[in-house]
């Protein structure tokens, strides 16, 4: 006699494998696939004691639970709020919560929910991705912090939390490539640096979109030294082609650059 919840299917060479699904709320969910009967069935009473048993909290999955992760989720969300979300999200009032393991769990405004609700989170050598249209977004691009940047240098979590993505939570104090905010006790200016064989000051500027300026005339004037390197070149939106050009014109740098690589 079949086992409740497990489903027998065929590979296309002829393997057999088991399905486990659920219907729940109207909805027919799939739980997996799994290389024996018994397997798909203890995923199936794992989703129905889900179901059943409103105690069950996400805190409860263990590393020997029958069920997957990201499953446990999901039913646990749709018992409680009624939203049946196929990645591991669960909705709270005002945010929302992404469990990527049981011990790295994302906040982000309720704002996100549409875009992460159909983009899964992925982690791979340390780094964060979104897989959206066939790329790898990194995760951090999104919230306006660049590669490479580094945390409490050029952006910060405020309330601490490295997890918490949620808007009023993160402060980018380094949105353009080789510029760092120098902090006095009155007042902030703006460096910019470079990096060739070792580390370029262009100068020190008032507006942070001044020193992006800067790196971007210092990093043009290099290039055409030395053709082979490569430099991200800082793209300025508040500013028009025209407004551009006359900063980029007017913007004082380094004497040494002009020294070293004209």
């Amino acid at each position: 006699m079949a086992l409740a919840g497990a489903f027998k299917a065929q590979l296309k060479n002829g393997n057999s494998y088991y399905r486990s699904s659920v219907t729940y709320r109207n909805k027919h969910i799939s739980l997996g696939s799994y290389s024996t009967e018994e397997a798909a069935h203890n995923a199936y009473r794992v989703a129905k004691e889900i179901i059943a048993n409103s105690d069950i909290t996400i805190d409860a999955y263990r590393m020997d639970t029958a069920l997957d992760f990201d499953k446990f989720v999901s039913l646990i969300n749709f018992r409680d709020n009624k939203v049946y979300i196929k990645n591991p999200i669960y909705l709270e009032k005002t945010y929302f919560s992404y469990y990527l393991t049981p011990s790295m769990i994302f906040k982000f405004d309720i704002d996100d929910l549409f875009y992460y609700a159909s983009h899964k989170i992925s982690r791979r050598n340390g780094h964060l991705w979104v897989a959206d249209y066939g790329m790898q977004v990194n995760l951090y691009s999104r919230y306006g912090i660049k590669p490479h940047a580094v945390l409490n240098r050029d952006y910060r979590f405020i309330n601490g939390d490295r997890y918490d993505f949620r808007y009023d939570n993160i402060e980018v104090i380094n949105r353009f490539t080789g510029v760092y905010a120098v902090k006095r006790s009155v007042y902030t200016k703006y460096s910019a640096r470079i990096l060739v064989n070792g580390l370029y000051t262009i100068g020190t500027y008032d507006t942070e979109i001044e020193a992006a300026i800067a790196y971007n005339k210092a990093a043009d004037i290099i290039k055409k030294a030395r053709p082979k390197k490569n430099f991200r070149q800082n793209y300025i939106d508040s500013l028009s082609p025209q407004e551009y050009a006359m900063m980029y014109i007017k913007i004082p740098i380094s004497d040494r650059i002009f020294a070293d690589f004209t």
